[in-house]
């Protein structure tokens, strides 16, 4: 299996050579893996329990020729998706993840939908600071211009990749955001407007103000009104990319959630300088991110520097998942002052609550 940080340097030559031939044959195991899953391969053996089922008692099940279930289990044995007892094949602890862990299949349909054709561009987009994978997707120069008229499937793996690692931690953002009373919180890169209702649901008296391209606020408008929340809800339509553009001002809550990390550095520091414009003493500012040197697991740093290169070739050429050292700098030369620093929120997420320097 693979080996990651300094545990690499750690292996001996032929672990070292094995793990090359894991990545020389790494579509091998995507495509066989994702096969095994939504075939009903891994089903069928995780139904059998700890008896197992034979390779004929499969093809029964799922309706693959003989020939195309052995291929396909004999490889399975070598990546650990299952093991033989005699003649017959038991469900795998890495198995079982790949069927029931809804991370994994996030993460899985993401990388199948989203991001696979489009990694061949990875080269180019390296070389040209421009997303040349996304052509694979749709006509547009960033994929966010893109998000609500991408087509299927990639349109839904994508919200599900993005909905799984934002929704599921909303009661804790919460708690944070009204540990002290808020009127108005400006949500920056509302997408959706999910992240707007929760609150609009949680305090009565709160106002919620979305900047957002125009397109994403047409979403959040919709899903907002069937939520009949429309008295408390003030769009702002902007481009974040124009450095002239200004920020709504008035809120003593500014969020911004999984959203810096859509920017190069040089248009981070653009927007929080926008966003201190905007503030008083008294305003609040809050950073939500996924940083890759903040994960208690490396299999999360190794998902998060993945990551990274979607944003290479697929969403905007330039951004990524950053390093929290790097997003301090930039909130320090923005003008701002992390006066709580606060890790291991959700599935990793760290918040920085700043507020203006003097």
């Amino acid at each position: 299996m693979i080996k990651m940080g300094s545990e690499a340097e750690k292996i001996t030559a032929l672990d070292a050579k094995t793990q090359a031939q894991w990545i020389a044959f790494s579509p091998f195991v995507f495509h066989a893996t994702v096969i095994m899953r939504d075939r009903g391969i891994l089903e069928a053996i995780s139904n059998a329990g700890d008896e197992g089922v034979n390779a004929n008692g499969i093809s029964d099940v799922t309706n693959i020729s003989l020939y195309g279930v052995k291929v396909l289990l004999d490889f399975a044995l070598n990546i650990g998706l299952v093991f033989q007892k005699g003649n017959k094949f038991v469900l795998g602890k890495v198995g079982y993840f790949i069927l029931n862990d809804e991370m994994t299949r996030v993460n899985t349909n993401f990388t199948r939908d989203v991001c696979y054709d489009a990694l061949s561009g990875l080269d180019q987009s390296i070389e040209e600071g421009e997303p040349r994978g996304l052509k694979n997707i749709g006509d547009w120069e960033r994929l966010y211009e893109g998000l609500s008229i991408m087509p299927e499937p990639a349109r839904k793996s994508w919200f599900s990749f993005d909905h799984y690692y934002s929704d599921r931690v909303f009661d804790e953002f919460i708690s944070i955001v009204f540990e002290t009373p808020v009127k108005e919180i400006l949500d920056v890169g509302g997408n959706t407007g999910r992240w707007a209702i929760k609150c609009l649901s949680h305090d009565p008296e709160v106002k919620v103000t979305i900047m957002d391209l125009p397109v994403q606020i047409n979403v959040a408008r919709r899903n907002i009104e069937e939520a009949s929340f429309s008295d408390r809800f003030i769009e702002f339509p902007i481009d974040m990319l124009n450095g002239k553009s200004k920020f709504y001002q008035g809120a003593d809550v500014i969020w911004m959630s999984q959203f810096l990390d859509c920017f190069a550095e040089d248009e981070i520091l653009c927007i929080l300088q926008r966003a201190v414009e905007v503030m008083d003493g008294n305003t609040i500012l809050y950073i939500v991110e996924l940083f890759w040197d903040r994960q208690r697991y490396e299999a999360a740093s190794f998902s998060l520097n993945a990551t990274s290169l979607y944003f290479t070739c697929v969403a905007n050429g330039k951004s990524r998942m950053y390093h929290s050292n790097q997003m301090k700098r930039l909130v320090q030369e923005a003008g701002l002052i992390i006066e709580k620093d606060t890790d291991d929120i959700g599935v990793g997420h760290t918040v920085f609550r700043c507020r203006k320097a003097n």
